[in-house]
């Protein structure tokens, strides 16, 4: 009898190990065949995606930006151009470039030639560009000013026009919260003025034209999909 007993708690003890080693073999195999990509249900998701356009120098612009133009900090609202060319830390040329992927959302609001009036037709488009924000963070007003006239006088003038796009924004936003996310650049005719390429931007007013001069008489307008 004894000798029974010894010879079942014999093949349990050798079952044991065979057991373990079967069990770490099958959660290896799991473990390989389960999706790298995979992640646990508490896995936190970002509230929105970062764009392919969100480019490792837009990135570094934008923080600028944010950090010192007043878009995220109370008390200050945005840059004028001598501020904006120390930010950005780049050529206008290569500012705007930055940009040029967002062709598909963003919008150019022109205004007339030595003027902060928006008109109807631009509120319209201006509240369209505002309402696909599709989840991004921040909403973008760069405001530019076409050459003719001093540098002074254009320098305020595009502080007014990126002024006029806020006021509108404030009157018409059917959530008063996103206002907040809204960061002004005001550049006058000093730094990063709108080339050609531009002309195939949605624009509101008359379009059939695209002088220089008429880019430039501008606010730029775009949600930006980043995560800074």
């Amino acid at each position: 009898m004894k000798d029974s007993l010894r010879y079942v708690v014999g093949l349990a003890c050798l079952a044991l190990p065979v057991s373990i080693v079967s069990y770490w073999e099958v959660s290896a195999a799991q473990a390989l065949t389960a999706p790298k990509d995979a992640a646990p249900d508490n896995t936190a998701v970002a509230a929105f995606a970062n764009a392919e356009y969100c480019s490792q120098d837009l990135l570094k612009v934008l923080r600028r930006v944010l950090q010192s133009c007043g878009l995220v900090s109370a008390g200050k609202r945005g840059c004028q151009p001598l501020e904006a060319r120390k930010v950005a830390t780049m050529s206008g040329a290569d500012f705007n470039s930055l940009f040029e992927p967002l062709s598909g959302r963003a919008g150019i609001v022109q205004f007339d030639k030595s003027s902060a009036e928006l008109d109807e037709a631009d509120e319209v488009f201006l509240d369209r560009v505002f309402a696909d924000r599709g989840g991004a963070e921040y909403f973008l007003v760069v405001s530019r000013a076409s050459p003719e006239g001093s540098e002074v006088f254009n320098r305020d003038l595009s502080q007014q026009r990126a002024q006029a796009v806020l006021d509108h924004l404030t009157r018409s936003a059917q959530e008063p919260e996103l206002l907040e996310k809204v960061g002004l650049l005001w550049l006058g005719e000093e730094y990063a003025q709108l080339d050609q390429v531009f002309c195939g931007w949605q624009r509101s007013g008359e379009v059939e034209s695209c002088s220089s001069a008429e880019l430039n008489r501008s606010a730029f307008i775009a949600w930006i999909d980043c995560r800074i």
